[in-house]
């Protein structure tokens, strides 16, 4: 199968699970399209998805998480695990494809997503509390850390529609070879990993610095 997007979803916002005081948007529910765009910089800048929401803005949003993307493939492997249908947007993602790995993509890598949309491999998806009640299974965080399989946050470089049924063509790779998977093994605590990216400097100047720290501390 070619790369495609298999559902573009929106957040249907609910009470977040573990009682903190606003609404989360990790409910995601399929559309017709997206309209992606590129918000400001920061952490509370909002989503790059015109009609998403965003519930903890102190670590979402922004530039670097404008967009979510996770695999069908990844879905139904956890469906199979959980005894569960998983249904698109289920993992909180904007874009539930098919027909590619995407953590086999390299950091810095862009995609052009139907005849015009061109998106950024970004940052990994980082397991939370939020996700964690939104799933309701025990060890929740822990079994997905160990799993491997993040998807991926994507900057948006060319704005515009995004339908289901598009097509997922990944451009030129960048010159390092930090993948997805990589940079979330890092993000977990794998040292290896985490070395590999700080000598690839391929990560936004915020999230290099905190390898930076943690790698000088040790010196």
């Amino acid at each position: 199968m070619s790369p495609r997007v298999r559902s573009t979803n929106l957040a249907r916002p609910k009470p977040e699970p573990g009682g903190r005081p606003y609404l989360t948007g990790i409910d995601k529910r399929p559309v017709e399209r997206l309209e992606v765009f590129e918000p400001g910089p920061h952490y509370g800048d909002g989503p790059g998805v015109v009609g998403d929401h965003v519930g903890d803005l102190e670590h979402h949003s922004g530039a670097n998480k404008a967009v979510y993307a996770y695999a069908r493939e990844e879905l139904d492997r956890w469906g199979r695990e959980l005894g569960r249908d998983l249904t698109d947007g289920w993992f909180g993602e904007n874009l539930t494809t098919e027909g590619i790995v995407l953590e086999e993509l390299l950091v810095n890598q862009q995609l052009r997503v139907g005849p015009h949309v061109v998106l950024e491999v970004s940052v990994p998806r980082t397991p939370c509390a939020t996700f964690a009640g939104h799933v309701g299974e025990p060890g929740w965080v822990r079994r997905f850390a160990a799993h491997g399989r993040c998807g991926t946050y994507l900057r948006v470089v060319v704005p515009g529609t995004v339908r289901t049924g598009d097509t997922i063509v990944p451009l030129e790779r960048p010159e390092h070879d930090v993948d997805m998977l990589t940079a979330f093994a890092a993000a977990m605590g794998d040292d290896a990993a985490g070395r590999r990216v700080l000598e690839a400097h391929c990560l936004p100047q915020m999230y290099h610095q905190r390898y930076v720290r943690k790698f000088s501390a040790r010196a």
